[in-house]
């Protein structure tokens, strides 16, 4: 949440609970130019004397942003318009008052800043490489120099990985639907089809990127070049065994992907399945693959077809199971990572 010189707002913390708070603990900051973290709970029994009414407990990093403060505010917004990766790793807390506020921008190429010594600032630019690699913000914990075993220094690494990719296969009115609903989700979107005349901007003004090609090939290239990963979705709504088939040959074959679905009546299913097993798919490609696509909300439009379709990946990404939030219990929002992701993050971290 930013507190613009003139009072105004940009952004939430917390949709609501805490955000009175925040705003006078801005202003004063502000003005007296000292960073600080805010804690904010429900205490005493009484949630609304705190503020936090729905419960549990928020950390707030309060800091004062101008040119002098943080000269790479602007590249770091560059980097992140641009879909550069870059991570902000900032002290919020230390035993010397004076580290507190200080930050390093981590780049995977390079570094920028200092937290106070050369100790603290390879340690902190290494974690941060391996939290931004796999798109992950978190707090971390050293020794007052940078000692990994260390306890004392506290530092919150903010990374902005590049926006996840959504490909969507066949540029139908679905396509253009799902276009819309992944770009309003965060997704660069990409609709290909190898139908010039059909696949145009103009049908698709939601899409980042339009692209005439077989989907098969476009896919192919778009695995060769790396730009697929984990956090990539792929859609194949052309339910045509001449295009679908082979790309999703392509797509079930990838080792990090996540997502991957494919539209299609119960015989398109079913003969789809056959024809993918004809071609050599294993039973272990076939059961990542979600078809007929979507969740079943009895969508009928190709707003409400979107909409299914976006909750399944949804649903997919954090755990969830489609179900009623009246028909569960225990906590509402699904936050562990995907086992992959948290996988290679020990990794890295281990061989530091």
């Amino acid at each position: 949440m930013v507190v613009a010189p003139d009072g105004t707002v940009a952004g939430s913390v917390s949709g609501g609970c805490v955000e009175g708070a925040v705003y006078d603990a801005a202003t004063e900051v502000a003005k007296t130019g000292i960073p600080r973290l805010e804690r904010y709970g429900v205490s005493d029994g009484d949630a609304f004397a705190v503020g936090l009414t729905c419960g549990g407990v928020i950390d707030v990093f309060v800091e004062p942003i101008s040119r002098a403060t943080f000269p790479e505010f602007g590249a770091v917004a560059d980097d992140i318009g641009e879909n550069r990766p870059v991570a902000i790793a900032t002290v919020i807390g230390h035993p010397d008052a004076r580290w507190v506020g200080r930050r390093v921008v981590v780049r995977p190429e390079a570094v920028a800043g200092s937290l106070g010594s050369a100790r603290a600032d390879a340690a902190v630019a290494d974690d941060a490489r391996g939290l931004l690699a796999v798109g992950r913000s978190e707090v971390l914990k050293y020794g007052p120099d940078g000692q990994r075993l260390g306890d004392g220094m506290e530092v919150f690494v903010s990374s902005f990985a590049p926006r996840p990719r959504m490909l969507v296969f066949g540029a139908i009115d679905f396509a253009a639907a799902l276009a819309q609903q992944g770009s309003f989700l965060g997704y660069r979107v990409t609709v290909c089809d190898a139908r010039e005349v059909f696949a145009t901007p103009v049908r698709f003004p939601t899409a980042e990127q339009v692209v005439v090609d077989w989907p098969h090939r476009y896919l192919a290239a778009q695995a060769q070049a790396g730009t697929i990963d984990e956090n990539t979705v792929i859609c194949v709504l052309t339910h045509d065994p001449k295009f679908d088939v082979p790309v999703l040959q392509v797509a079930l074959g990838l080792p990090r992907v996540g997502y991957v679905g494919a539209m299609g009546s119960r015989r398109t299913h079913d003969d789809r399945m056959s024809r993918l097993r004809a071609a050599g798919l294993t039973d272990a490609e076939l059961d990542r693959l979600s078809s007929p696509i979507g969740l079943d909300l009895g969508a009928r439009t190709p707003e409400e077809t979107a909409v299914s379709i976006a909750a399944d990946i949804i649903a997919k990404r954090w755990g969830g199971g489609g179900r009623p939030l009246t028909e569960t219990t225990g906590r509402i929002h699904h936050d562990a990572p995907d086992p992959q992701v948290e996988g290679e993050f020990r990794d890295y971290l281990t061989r530091y």
